[in-house]
């Protein structure tokens, strides 16, 4: 296994990513065939890269489902393309063929993505383009060509139409007033069950600085597609630049979406190209005000930054949106929401940016209705909370999947974040509006779900554990402790309000167990006889549960349980908790270890997006960046969130780390820092 883990990390060191710059990541060789887009977004809009010139991959909307040949389940729709367009020069369409010397960066201090290329001798090519943060259904892209030798050029914005969507219309209109001329390019489509509708309209961005605006031809293809265009000489030497604006938004979003994406596209136009880029970066600014400083090792500080970055440009306040394991980076299960939210990617949101935590719970707390029917269906009280969900929270996992109709640690999951929002806001008035509702209602399925087999045993029976190769057993060890702090957490909750404490809560919750081997390991369920597991499951008993909190039992669990995880095949999640919990217990190595392995076998190139799995095709995986950032977070930061808010408990570095310094946290923006001792 050693043997086969250094080779790997030889390759992932090899990843064609500039390693010492913190902000930016930057592929200088680019190989369509090992290509692996990262994406630009601003928590609604996901534009993903393409290593084609002027091309992006895909554009995600949140919040834009419906139910196509995928299934029979939701799905994340394809957008429409905002950016899509072609650049000729000399009447001669620039491709992956004529160009050379491709260069691309992200920047993520300022979520901005450009692509450099050359046309031969004749001209030199870059662009830039943003999700704008302050404008969250607006995108801009700039272009700009310098000429080497004189040339002519056309530019064309194209509006292509999904493949799964239907009953397209195009619509080109121009705007005249004294002091602004508008081509506005618009499409709408309804979704493939007709139950949404999506919209686009984009339009030139010309900068004073080039004098009168060129004329602009509109082009129709076919019924679904269409452009505009224009064109412009330019001499050796001269170099021109032009912008194109979009919006995009659904009627998920705005009950008259044709008519508002072209008034958000005017409003982008009107508020001019500075304006935009000036409220976009000091939106990142303020974002960035809560950070993780690595002192010691940049190529860590790179890619910790990476995931912060993608885990905050996938999410946004004042929403009620939340996260599915592939963020706006592309379909991947379906823009599903799971635990992967309320475990793994919460918590790294919920100390860093609160205000942005708070969207991913109140989409759990939307959706509370849909789980009480669904625990009345199941024969059971309170809510239960669906193993999958996209926009209106019933069950959405295939039926050929068990998890969803047994998974059900997810209900507790779901209380276990909203408690934590408590305990890190101390909002009251949130707690009995919001928080009570979710905490007393778990509680409720818990009491009605456990099996009443004596005086004191309560069985929970029948599930699939947190390590979901374990189906349909009786006395999972996270199924089982996840709703004891369910359960637990809810008598707190009511004694905070001063609502009267549920005795029957307290009855259960005492009497559930949670089982161990004749050597004092814990179990992981009723079962179990030593196989592999594919994922935590025992170890998230001392955290994020805290559970188990006896040093003793944590080192032997760790023990036990990591010689049970395979080479290959599993999430990465993993690793970043034993790393976390090798961290608090003082093993540096060990932590610094299961940090690395926790993601670098997962990345692929040009820019070290992390896939789900070791050698694995599907990034971007948030939930793997999420566990990662609490190993830095929890582990080595030693952050811990308490029911009097966030605290700091003993924690070690990796030895090569000088110091791990981390701002911005929680509501008040303390600032917390390790310093390495060796």
């Amino acid at each position: 296994m050693k043997n086969k883990i250094i080779l790997f990390l030889l390759s992932v060191f090899s990843l064609n990513a500039t390693a010492q710059d913190p902000w930016k990541i930057s592929a200088d060789k680019i190989d369509p065939g090992k290509y692996f887009g990262i994406t630009a977004a601003n928590g609604i809009i996901g534009i993903v890269s393409s290593p084609q010139p002027f091309k992006v991959k895909n554009v995600i909307l949140a919040g834009a489902y419906d139910t196509y040949g995928r299934g029979r389940v939701s799905n994340f729709l394809n957008g429409f393309n905002l950016l899509n367009m072609y650049l000729e020069i000399d009447g001669r369409r620039l491709d992956e063929q004529n160009t050379q010397n491709m260069q691309q960066q992200l920047d993520m201090q300022h979520a901005a993505f450009t692509t450099k290329l050359q046309y031969g001798k004749k001209a030199d090519v870059k662009y830039t383009y943003y999700a704008l943060r302050h404008l969250p259904f607006t995108v801009l892209m700039d272009v700009t060509i310098t000429a080497n030798e004189d040339l002519k050029l056309t530019a064309a914005s194209v509006m292509e139409t999904p493949d799964a969507l239907r009953d397209v219309e195009n619509y080109y209109n121009e705007i005249d007033r004294p002091h602004v001329t508008l081509s506005l390019l618009t499409s709408t489509a309804k979704s493939p069950t007709g139950k949404l509708q999506l919209c686009a309209s984009n339009s030139f961005l010309f900068t004073e600085a080039h004098g009168s605006e060129p004329k602009t031809i509109h082009e129709m293809w076919d019924n679904n597609s269409h452009l505009m265009k224009f064109s412009k000489a330019l001499k050796a030497g001269e170099s021109y630049t032009y912008s194109v604006i979009g919006s995009t938004i659904s009627s998920a979003q705005h009950a008259d979406p044709l008519n508002e994406a072209e008034r958000m596209t005017i409003f982008a136009k009107l508020e001019g190209h500075d304006r935009l880029v000036k409220f976009h970066n000091a939106a990142w600014d303020e974002l960035w005000k809560s950070d993780i400083l690595i002192d010691g090792d940049p190529q860590a500080q790179q890619d910790v930054h990476s995931m912060l970055y993608h885990l905050t440009s996938f999410s946004r306040a004042g929403t009620s949106y939340s996260l599915s394991p592939m963020g706006l980076s592309g379909l991947g299960y379906n823009g599903h929401v799971f635990w992967d939210t309320d475990i793994w990617m919460f918590p790294a949101l919920l100390v860093l940016h609160p205000d942005v935590a708070k969207s991913l719970i109140e989409y759990r707390y939307e959706r509370l209705a849909a789980a009480k029917r669904n625990a009345f269906s199941h024969g059971y009280q309170g809510a239960m909370y669906p193993w999958e969900s996209a926009d209106t929270g019933v069950e959405e996992t295939p039926v050929w999947a068990l998890s969803g109709p047994f998974e059900h640690h997810i209900s507790a999951d779901v209380a276990l974040a909203a408690w934590n929002y408590y305990c890190v806001t101390q909002d009251k008035t949130w707690l009995k509006e919001k928080g009570w509702p979710i905490l007393s209602q778990t509680a409720d399925f818990w009491a009605s779900r456990v099996e009443r087999n004596g005086a004191n045993q309560f069985d929970i029976k029948n599930v699939v554990a947190a390590d979901e190769w374990a189906e349909n057993v009786d006395n999972n060890a996270f199924t089982n402790a996840a709703a004891k702090l369910n359960l637990k957490n809810a008598n707190l909750a009511a004694e905070i309000l001063g609502l009267p404490l549920n005795k029957d809560w307290a009855l259960v919750e005492k009497n559930i167990p949670i089982l161990k081997f004749p050597d004092g390991v814990t179990k992981e369920h009723a079962s179990y006889k030593g196989e592999g597991i594919k994922q935590a499951d025992v170890n998230l008993l001392a955290y994020p549960l805290k559970t188990i909190t006896d040093k003793n039992l944590i080192e032997k669990d760790l023990a036990y349980y990591e010689t049970r995880i395979p080479d290959e095949g599993t999430p990465a999640m993993t690793h970043a908790i034993f790393a976390l919990l090798y961290a608090r217990t003082g093993n540096a190595e060990k932590a610094y270890t299961y940090f690395k392995e926790a993601y670098q076998p997962n990345l692929n190139p040009p820019f070290r997006v992390i896939a789900e799995t070791k050698g694995g095709t599907n990034p971007y995986f948030a939930t793997g960046a999420g566990g990662v950032l609490q190993s830095v977070l929890m582990g080595f930061g030693g952050l811990d969130i308490t029911n009097k808010g966030i605290v700091q408990v003993p924690s070690v570095l990796p030895p090569k780390w000088k110091s791990v310094k981390i701002t911005g946290v929680g509501t008040d923006k303390k600032t917390f820092t390790v310093t390495n001792k060796n």
